[in-house]
Order: C-alpha cells, then sequence, then structure tokens
C-alpha cells in the first residue's frame, strides 16, 4: 500500500461517506482589512466527503459563495479529526437539479437537519463541492505524518 493510499485509508475511516462532518472552511474576503490586505475568512460548515470530495449544502448568495465566485480556492480543516487541507470549491448549481439527484439523496440521508432547513424548493438552495487538493493527515498525535498531494495522487 502506497502511503497516499495509507493516508486515504485514514481519511475514510475518520470521514466516512454516510457521516455528517463539521469543518471548518475559509475563504478570502472580498474586502480587505484595515491594512488593505484580503484576509482569511472561516465558518464551519456541514458536509459529507466521498472520494477526495466535500459536498457542503449552502445558498447561492450567501458570502461563502460570493467570495468563492470571485476566488475558489479555499482552505479546511476537519474538526478534532487532525485533517487539514486546502482545494477548489465549485457551485454544483441546485439542490434539485436532476444532476445532483444522488447528491441530494444522500444530503437528505446524512444531514438530519436536511429537510426541515435544507430549503431545497428555493432554487438558491445549492450544493457546494470541494475538491482537495492537498492535505496534511497526522496519526499518533503527530508520529507519522501524511502530506497528500490529491492532483498526483501522492503523499510523504
Amino acid at each position: 500500500m502506497s502511503k497516499f493510499e495509507e493516508g486515504l485509508k485514514l481519511i475514510e475511516e475518520r470521514c466516512p461517506g454516510d457521516k455528517d462532518i463539521v469543518m471548518s472552511l475559509a475563504t478570502i474576503s472580498l474586502e480587505p482589512n484595515e491594512a488593505g490586505r484580503m484576509y482569511p475568512y472561516s465558518r464551519e460548515v456541514d458536509a459529507y466527503y466521498e472520494d477526495g470530495m466535500f459536498y457542503i449544502s449552502t445558498h447561492a448568495k450567501s458570502k461563502k459563495m460570493r467570495q468563492i465566485e470571485r476566488n475558489p480556492e479555499v482552505s479546511f480543516s476537519v474538526n478534532f479529526e487532525w485533517f487539514t487541507g486546502h482545494g477548489v470549491a465549485e457551485n454544483l448549481g441546485w439542490v434539485k437539479d436532476e444532476k445532483n439527484a444522488a447528491i441530494r439523496e444522500k444530503m437528505k440521508r446524512i444531514f438530519a437537519w436536511f429537510d426541515a432547513h435544507g430549503g431545497e424548493d428555493n432554487p438558491d438552495s445549492i450544493v457546494l463541492r470541494v475538491a482537495i487538493t492537498k492535505a496534511i493527515v497526522i496519526k499518533d498525535h503527530g508520529a507519522v505524518r501524511y502530506n497528500m498531494d490529491f492532483i498526483t495522487k501522492t503523499a510523504t
């Protein structure tokens, strides 16, 4: 088993595809700070993980989506799982769009709150996908570290 496959196995154990994952998602601000520089903007989101991707239910006009429209590069940290990284975020469109049917069904099954709060009848209720590009997974309190490149499928 390659080091990348070992790291992937850890991710899949910590983030099984049928589990609601609470993670921090960081984007870049739309407006500069007092020093004139753009800054990271982080918030917690519910997501599920599958095949190197996170899927998130959100609103198309939210601040996070306006930030992602300008810069789709994001970073993330899966809370309490020693799993961080960055990726590229993409708006997959309305959650009830036919092309999102399988994702919607998973969201309904995985997110206990989805039926009551997903707002899926609103066309601005969308699926946000984050394709992981690089990640760090830590095991045994730092004794083992996987620096993973999801583009080349390698790890050091």
